[in-house]
């Protein structure tokens, strides 16, 4: 049977290129008394294991990959909001611990010295400094006013909507985008 998305149900297990769909009725997810991840899958229970997001910018909820300790997939969610109470409110809480991302709440200043670019900026975790080499690689646009800023060290950080910071803000980004 084939998913609309393009994305298949597995029809052969030994074909690595074959993506198992996991049905929502088929999977619970929850946490071991050390807050290990953890669940059910098809029958077959998982003291440890590893969500990934497929699109990590475009869908937050869709497409998640679940692995085990290894690594190995075990197969695809294709949205966590048609799970289970629990195991929905379990996946969210580990997608949000791998995939941590401070948003910005206000940007201080844009710089170019050398051939750096140096953002100060202001998240709703504190003041953060951004440093990239150019624009081009640093900068992506997963939606229109949404930009994620990746420094050269692979720190990130969020702009969820450009046009909504302040005046000051929309004034430093004015150059860069």
């Amino acid at each position: 049977m084939s998913d609309p998305n393009g994305i298949g149900n597995e029809s052969n297990p030994n074909d690595p290129y074959e993506i198992n769909i996991l049905e929502p009725g088929a999977v619970s997810f929850s946490r071991s008394q050390g807050g290990v991840f953890q669940g059910v899958v098809e029958g077959k229970a998982y003291e440890e294991m590893i969500l990934f997001r497929i699109f990590p910018f475009q869908y937050t909820t869709k497409y998640i990959s679940v692995r085990d300790a290894k690594g190995d997939e075990i197969g695809v969610i294709r949205d966590i909001d048609q799970l289970d109470e629990e195991s929905r409110a379990e996946m969210d809480k580990e997608l949000q611990l791998r995939y941590f991302l401070p948003l910005v709440t206000r940007i201080d200043a844009v710089k170019q010295k050398s051939d750096l670019w140096i953002w100060d900026l202001q998240t709703n975790l504190g003041p953060t400094r951004i440093v990239m080499r150019n624009l081009h690689e640093h900068m992506q646009y997963p939606s229109v006013n949404r930009i994620i800023l990746t420094d050269i060290n692979g720190k990130r950080c969020e702009i969820h909507d450009w046009q909504a910071l302040d005046g000051h803000s929309r004034n430093q980004l004015k150059d860069v985008i």
